[in-house]
């Protein structure tokens, strides 16, 4: 599988926040965009999962095995069936418990819920420790995890996260790098933004995002070029 995200370009008030973003991914590979806050991260992924659009561009999927493929940008009905989303805000709906939300996304009911759990995403992402819980009661790593399992519930092959490790703590932290990770080793492509310097390194490519263009980085540990980068 491949994915080509060719000339995004999106303004707002006529200031373009992004000017022709282009880049492209492999099955296996995982895609860190950095930058500072307010360059616009959070545009550029939600016109890819799309939650936004753009003036300009396409996203493009080759995938021999599908039936479909073509402009994910003007295709919803494709997109969501290989694009999972998970935006810095939660999704979830605070009243009700863990479980309750996950069976308003997991399309096969209960047994499927109840499959993925022993074996499956969310087994993965450690949720069965807290599934009766209100999800308003829940630490922000805990409603992270049930977020990603919700946004891959249609086993999607590319996900794309906002921060996913912002403010969370370590533990939450390496159970969803350890996810991610484990997605991208099966075949599927994750793009992230992160400020988060372990997520940094285990990207197979980082991207700076910088007055409206996106450009390659590759990190070396040296936290002070990085910053002077950004």
């Amino acid at each position: 599988m491949k994915i080509q995200i060719s000339h995004i370009r999106k303004s707002y008030r006529h200031k373009e926040v992004l000017k022709d973003i282009t880049f492209s991914a492999f099955s296996g590979t995982s895609i860190g965009i950095l930058g500072e806050n307010g360059c616009g991260k959070s545009t550029l992924l939600g016109i890819l999962a799309g939650a936004l659009k753009a003036d300009e561009g396409e996203f493009l999927l080759e995938e021999p095995s599908l039936s479909e493929t073509g402009d994910l940008l003007h295709r919803p009905a494709l997109r969501s069936h290989v694009v999972g989303y998970v935006p810095q805000t939660t999704p979830l709906l605070e009243e009700l418990s863990v479980k309750d939300n996950l069976r308003l996304w997991y399309p096969g009911g209960s047994d499927t819920l109840s499959q993925e759990l022993k074996s499956g995403v969310l087994r993965d992402l450690q949720v069965h420790d807290f599934l009766n819980r209100q999800v308003l009661k829940l630490s922000g790593g805990m409603k992270k995890r049930v977020s990603i399992g919700c946004a891959v519930a249609n086993h999607p092959q590319i996900l794309i996260l906002d921060e996913p490790g912002a403010a969370l703590d370590l533990v939450c932290k390496q159970v969803i790098l350890d996810y991610l990770q484990g997605f991208c080793r099966q075949g599927g492509i994750v793009i992230m933004a992160s400020h988060e310097i372990q997520e940094i390194v285990s990207c197979s490519r980082t991207f700076i995002l910088k007055d409206g263009t996106l450009k390659p980085y590759t990190f070396d540990g040296d936290i002070g070029k990085l910053v002077h980068a950004l």
